[in-house]
Formats: structure tokens, sequence, C-alpha cells
């Protein structure tokens, strides 16, 4: 680097740019080296917001029935119709997306944390605690999810908290797969063998070590994960087992009336199918962004 000279002779070096954050060259390569996958995620972002300031944007109440505005179709005052009792769609979904991101980010963070505590244990330790685990696991998951998801609901009640709950535990327990073999070459590596030489404790060494080189596939099982949870939260309210009315839930949205109605009507099954869709298919592209830039083994890759 060339040097620049003063007047009084001496030689000063410039000072050296500052590198950017990692968080700005993050989303530097999203946008440049996955597109589909930055519009997921604004797409995304556009969703939370709306769930997050549904009080402010719904231009109605979500429950607020006006009988001379049923079945409008969608027009500048009803942006999205109205239903079969005059409430306006565009507000429902609004509040619909909010219970969406609610149940999604809870029951995807309760199911992130279940696998990590499974799969890190057991992929850690291995031997017999290993084995008894997963022939749970084995077991668990040779049950189709929608048949667990029908008799628990079913057994507890529905309702918010236990969706959530429900929802966590079936994608925990089987997300932990996932994780287990990610620790299993993680262990073999020589600093786990290098910690374990000069005496680190198991606990020291899987939040120290082993942990943050498995981040990369948990934040995609996390991902993933949010995208499931909303599927499978509208598929219990489509089968009326999720959040009970009046709450709208865009399942909700898409049986009873919305099936009754659907040839008069058939932006009230159209709006919250979309949206659904959009927002299911948005998390999963962002999601395989995510896995491809975290991925050290895909850097380099085009």
């Amino acid at each position: 680097m060339a040097e620049i000279t003063t007047d009084t002779g001496v030689g000063v070096r410039p000072a050296l740019a500052r590198k950017p954050s990692a968080f700005l060259e993050f989303f530097s390569r999203l946008f440049r080296e996955k597109p589909l996958g930055a519009i997921g995620a604004v797409v995304c972002l556009i969703f939370l917001f709306a769930g997050i300031f549904a009080d402010l944007l719904a231009p109605y109440g979500f429950n607020l029935i006006m009988p001379i505005n049923r079945m409008k179709p969608p027009s500048l005052q009803f942006w999205f119709g109205t239903d079969n009792l005059g409430r306006d769609i565009f507000s429902r979904i609004l509040y619909g997306a909010r219970l969406s991101v609610i149940i999604g980010l809870s029951a995807a963070l309760l199911a992130t944390v279940l696998s990590i505590l499974l799969g890190i244990t057991t992929g850690y330790l291995g031997g017999r605690f290993d084995m008894i685990v997963q022939r749970f696991v084995d077991a668990w998951m040779s049950f189709p999810d929608i048949v667990i998801l029908i008799v628990v609901v079913s057994v507890v009640g529905p309702g918010m908290p236990q969706v959530i709950v429900v929802l966590g535990c079936l994608y925990g327990i089987a997300g932990s797969r996932i994780i287990r073999s990610a620790v299993i070459s993680v262990r073999e590596q020589s600093y786990i063998h290098a910690a374990q030489s000069i005496g680190g404790t198991t606990p020291r060494i899987l939040w120290y070590h082993v942990l943050p080189n498995v981040m990369p596939p948990v934040i995609v099982l996390f991902t993933t994960r949010v995208g499931a949870v909303i599927l499978a939260e509208a598929a219990l309210s489509f089968l009326g087992l999720g959040v009970p009315p009046p709450a709208p839930t865009w399942g909700g949205m898409l049986t009873g009336s919305a099936r009754n109605y659907m040839y008069l009507a058939p932006w009230m099954a159209l709006a919250p199918g979309i949206c659904l869709t959009l927002v299911v298919f948005s998390i999963n592209m962002f999601g395989d962004a995510l896995r491809d830039l975290l991925d050290p083994r895909m850097r380099g890759h085009r």
C-alpha cells in the first residue's frame, strides 16, 4: 500500500477501509446470488409487518358484520370482497396473518429447541441412550402427522396454546434426526477431541463447540418449520380443530361458508388460499436460500 508523505516528511499509511458487517454482507449475497430467496424474504417481511400492525392496517374489525354488504366482489372499498355475513375479507386476512405469525414462530421455535435438545444429546453421547431415543423417534415418525394432530387436539381441545404445543412437539421430535446427523459429523473433529483431552465437561463442549458448528442446519430447520406449522395449522382450522371462532384463521376462512358459497362468491376461498400458498412458498424459498448460503460446502459453487 502506498504511503502518503506529509510536510514533515513522515510516511503515513491511509486508514484501512472498514469491512462491512456480516449482516449486510449476507443480505448482499442473498440478493445477488439467490434472487428468488430474496423475494421470499421480502414477502415474509411484508406478511410479518401486516400481522404485527393489523390493528392499524385493517380498515374494519375482523368480526364487524355489515349485512348490507353481503358477498360484495372485490372493489376499492373492499379490496378482497366481503363474505356471506358482510365482513371485510381483507381485514380478516390481516388479523389471520397475526395468528399465523404467532403460531408459526412460536411452534417453530419450540420445535427447534426440542430438536436441538434431542439431536445434540443423542448425536454426541451415542451408545444405548442414542439407540433408545432414536427408536422412539422412529415409532413417532411412523404415524402420519395429520392423524397425530387430529387425535391429540381432539383430546386436549382446540385453542392457540394447544395447537402451538402439539405442532411444536410433532415437528420437534421428527426434526431431531437432522440435528443428530450434523452432530455426529461434528463430534469427530479435532477440536472436539482437543476439548475432551483438556478436561472439558460435556455441557461446556456441547454449548461452546458443538452447538455453534451445527447452527446452519438449525437455522434452516427453523425457517422450514415455520411454513410447515402455518400449513398444518390451516389444515387443523379447516377441520375445525384449530383456533376456535370468531378468531379469523386462514384455514378457518377456507371452510364452512367459503365452501358453501364457493360458486357465488369465489373470492371468499381464493383470497385466504392465495395468501396461504404465497407465504408458505416464500418461506420455503427463503429457507432453501439460507441453506445454500450458510452451507460451507456450497460456497464457490454457482
